[in-house]
């Protein structure tokens, strides 16, 4: 069931923490969600920081919730995470946390041995990009516990219900998990930078034939794409996707290089075609699937 956001206590003043940003009509079965670009910082999460202002901000998702912001004019609901991925990242298991981070010893349910928990960037993150340590002491249990129960759950039955009515109207659904990559990444070893990467957990979260819409229409307007390598989706792609029952997810992840200065945490003069170029691609998928759902209902 759809939750209510949560308040964020920020500098600016309270912010809620995530928002649904809704189309007056939903004609096509494609759901946005972007989890990563979040740069409300909770004044608490600030104070507890030995990185500054600046640094903490390395992990952020940089504009891509503004990249996408045309969804709702596409007939498309975008859910937006308000909150910085540093401070919850909602791309992982709710309990995936690193012991070594907290001044108690965690719950037995708690997955400790993961990965994404020894690389440091588990459900409540040891590190920024760049390696750097985000905390001055370890935190309690109780606090990290508060984070994931008020915000991850909240987060995820809104997508949740999203997913499951737009199922219903349409009779499938497609999740579109928005991220944007630092332009240093290759997808192989000695390769150059893709600008692209679409991730499909290597065929199992979606049907071959939304990431071949998407590759295509990419490609034909000078992108460089690549698939699975080096980011094939994460916590939100394995959940949601499930083809076999019409409900399926794809990450993309997007060059910084593409649109923004990486370093001065700026737009530059490539984000508007960018942005003009992710309408008209869209544009494209929301008629491809519109047309293949054969239901003329909308969500509602």
């Amino acid at each position: 069931m759809k939750s209510e956001a949560p308040i964020l206590k920020t500098p600016d003043g309270p912010y809620p923490a995530f928002a649904l940003l809704s189309p007056e009509f939903q004609s096509t079965p494609l759901v946005f969600c972007s989890p990563h670009s979040g740069r409300a910082y909770p004044v608490d999460f600030l104070e507890a920081s030995r990185l500054s202002a600046q640094a903490i901000r390395r992990s952020e998702d940089l504009f891509i919730d503004d990249l996408f912001d045309f969804a709702p004019d596409l007939g498309i609901p975008f859910l937006v995470a308000r909150f910085p991925r540093a401070y919850l990242d909602v791309n992982r298991e709710p309990y995936e946390l690193d012991p070594k981070m907290f001044s108690e010893a965690l719950p037995s349910f708690v997955n400790t041995g993961s990965l994404r928990v020894a690389g440091g960037l588990g459900t409540i993150p040891r590190i920024v990009a760049e390696r750097e340590q985000i905390y001055r002491h370890k935190l309690s249990v109780s606090e990290g516990l508060r984070r994931i129960e008020s915000l991850h759950f909240p987060f995820h039955a809104t997508l949740e219900d999203l997913m499951r009515r737009t199922r219903a109207a349409f009779g499938m659904a497609t999740l579109i998990d928005c991220h944007s990559m630092p332009s240093t990444v290759r997808a192989f070893p000695g390769s150059g930078s893709p600008d692209i990467v679409i991730g499909d957990r290597f065929g199992t979260s979606a049907s071959g034939r939304i990431v071949a819409i998407l590759t295509a229409c990419l490609v034909e307007r000078g992108y460089d794409v690549a698939r699975n390598k080096p980011y094939a989706g994460g916590y939100i792609t394995e959940r949601y996707g499930h083809p076999s029952v019409g409900i399926h997810a794809v990450q993309v992840e997007i060059n910084r290089g593409l649109y923004a200065d990486e370093a001065n945490f700026e737009r530059h003069d490539g984000f508007d075609q960018l942005r003009a170029d992710l309408v008209e691609v869209v544009g494209v998928l929301a008629a491809e699937l519109g047309s293949e759902s054969g239901l003329p209902m909308a969500a509602e």
